[in-house]
């Protein structure tokens, strides 16, 4: 399954986050592990595509808040990722250089 079947189903069936769906039932609904769902939901949004989550899973935005939100949300993670990168970066100090 491609991400045109991610994106028809969202599209036709989750508009709005009022519709959202929970990863999970996406992956039963599509017969795809949460890993291609996620895959292909990042290969939808590189590409434009309005699909976005909330804490109730994903769904097609309907409207330009559900897009900011999403970004938001994506935005918060990625500054947690970024201070997990330094704190292993400091921890590489603890191994020396010549490790």
């Amino acid at each position: 399954m491609n991400k045109q079947n991610v994106y028809a189903y969202l599209e036709g069936n989750c508009r709005g986050r009022r519709r959202s769906i929970t990863s999970q039932r996406l992956e039963q609904k599509l017969n795809l592990s949460g890993n291609a769902i996620r895959k292909q939901v990042n290969a939808l949004r590189r590409e434009g595509e309005p699909i976005a989550s909330s804490g109730n899973g994903y769904f097609y935005a309907e409207n330009a808040a559900e897009v900011y939100a999403t970004i938001r949300s994506l935005k918060k993670m990625r500054r947690g990722l970024d201070a997990a990168i330094e704190g292993l970066e400091m921890a590489l100090a603890r191994f020396g250089e010549g490790s």
